[in-house]
């Protein structure tokens, strides 16, 4: 996390993604080995043991999105901004954070509009609805809105904050 303490939201949004990435891992571990010795003992495998993993995976893969964003670990260009006054810096960086914001804002509400249409689409053998898994995409999204936010707080609220980031950095937007 960029700042040297977070948040009660980061607090709170990391803990619930590590909750998501490890059972959805222990889950999908579980069900692939129990499936394999099943398969390697008896010759036959669970007819749902590949539906629920599929169905798990991309609440895996959004948790692990959102952990990333909340450590900085996505890719940045940053040297242009390093050139720049940090007036300058201060106003972009809360621009580019506000329009990062209101991208994932979008997703987010482009994703709920879709759920109706794909809670329709059942799992073959679970019955499970498909918006379980544009419900994960668009809780992530959702989420990913929520931080930039709170990124272009700080990268606006920089001189205050300045001693709470790494060598006195404007938060840099990361898309």
């Amino acid at each position: 996390m960029q700042p040297a303490e977070s948040s009660v939201i980061e607090r709170g949004v990391a803990g619930l993604c590590r909750v998501v990435l490890w059972l959805s891992t222990t889950v999908i571990f579980v069900i692939l080995v129990a499936n394999t010795a099943l398969r390697y003992a008896t010759g036959a495998s669970l007819q749902w043991a590949n539906e629920v993993p599929e169905l798990l995976f991309p609440w895996l893969v959004m948790s692990g999105v959102v952990l990333a964003s909340l450590q900085g670990a996505h890719i940045a260009t940053t040297f242009l901004m390093e050139a720049v006054a940090e007036r300058t810096r201060r106003t972009v960086s809360t621009i580019s954070w506000l329009v990062v914001a209101g991208l994932y804002a979008t997703l987010t509400l482009a994703t709920f509009r879709m759920l109706e249409v794909v809670h329709d689409e059942k799992s073959p053998i679970l019955q499970l609805p498909g918006s379980i898994t544009y419900a994960c995409v668009m809780g992530g999204m959702a989420l990913l809105a929520l931080l930039a936010l709170q990124s272009a707080w700080r990268a606006w609220k920089v001189p205050a904050a300045t001693a709470a980031l790494p060598e006195g950095q404007v938060p840099t937007a990361h898309w």
